[in-house]
Formats: C-alpha cells, structure tokens, sequence
C-alpha cells in the first residue's frame, strides 16, 4: 500500500510527529458544489495518499466543534467534481455525523452521533466500484454510515480532511492513521 502522504490545500499550521497529525483549520475552507447554495468550494484541508484498487482506511478525530460546519473526517477524492467526505459536522447547534458524496453535484445525508463526538473513528472500505462507510464512538462498534456506488478509477486519493466555512482555528488531531488491504466482513459484521 502507498503511504506518501501529501497536502491539498495545506493549513497555515500542521505538525506531524508521534503517530499524530495536529492541524489548524484556516479561515472559510470548505469542500461543496452546487447543491441548494449554488457555490462551489475546493478550499478545505486534505491530506491523503493515491491508492488504486481495494483497500481500508481508518482514523481516529479528535477535535472541539462548536461553530456552525466545523468539520472533519475522512474523503475519498477522484478529482473536484467526485469526491466523499464524511465525519462529524457542526450543524444546528450540535455536532453530527453525516457524509457528502459528490458526482458533479454535492449530497448531504446527516444524523444524530451516539456519543462524545468530540473523539470518534471513520473507516472507509472500497470494494470494486462499491464504497462501505463505518463511524466508531468507541472503536469497536463501527456501524454502517453509508453504502453507495463510486467510479473506479486508475487512482485516486484517500486520507483525513477537515474545514471550518464559517471561521478559522479548529484544531483537529487525527491519530491511528492506517491503510490497509480491504476488510473483507460481511456487510453486517460491526466489529
């Protein structure tokens, strides 16, 4: 599995060390197109590896949202108009857990997080042309988030994003960082 890991839009502060990637978010980044704003946006942090063919990636968020789209998780990114990205989002006055799949168009599914969602786990699992999302409040359980179709393609880009459209200064810690061969569990298997 490659593990050259490398920005798009780099944050102003980032460090590495220990196993940890601290990041500071910048001022009004974000990842959207179209859908209900109109806008499009290419500005939020991402760092991930190229990756071709099937694989498992997972990672540990910590971070303390508390402005509205604070965010951040993990993506999946084919080019800008096809991309996943998925964790927890600032919304309503309250931390959620949701996913945006982009095909030209952004969607965006979100729902309550059963825990501190202030540290939780993202697992994204490709299989063929088939994507399975899992999210952890314990790391343990990881029930399903998502199961949807995705475009294979020679590569693409898999790693931890995270955006704060309404501010900067988010500090997010993504912690556990691995890429794997693809877990091969039965769709209902949530360990």
């Amino acid at each position: 599995m490659n593990t050259d890991f490398y920005w798009i839009n780099a944050p102003k502060v980032w460090r590495e060390g220990d196993g940890v990637l601290s990041v500071v978010t910048d001022e009004q980044t974000d990842f959207w197109r179209k859908t209900w704003y109109g806008f499009e946006r290419f500005s939020g942090h991402f760092y991930g590896c190229d990756v071709s063919g099937d694989f498992t990636f997972q990672v540990k968020v910590k971070a303390d949202f508390s402005a509205l789209y604070d965010q951040a998780g993990i993506m999946l990114l084919m080019d800008e108009s096809h991309w996943l990205k998925a964790g927890i989002e600032f919304n309503d006055g309250a931390p959620a857990i949701g996913s945006v799949l982009t095909f030209g168009h952004s969607d965006w599914a979100t729902g309550l997080f059963p825990g501190n969602a202030n540290l939780f786990w993202m697992r994204l699992t490709r299989k063929g042309d088939s994507l399975r999302l899992q999210y952890s409040a314990d790391g343990s359980t990881w029930p399903l988030l998502r199961l949807a179709h995705f475009p294979t393609a020679e590569k693409c880009t898999v790693g931890v994003m995270c955006c704060t459209p309404q501010r900067g200064g988010l500090v997010v810690n993504f912690d556990g960082i691995v890429l794997s061969e693809a877990l091969d569990k039965d769709l209902h298997d949530l360990s």
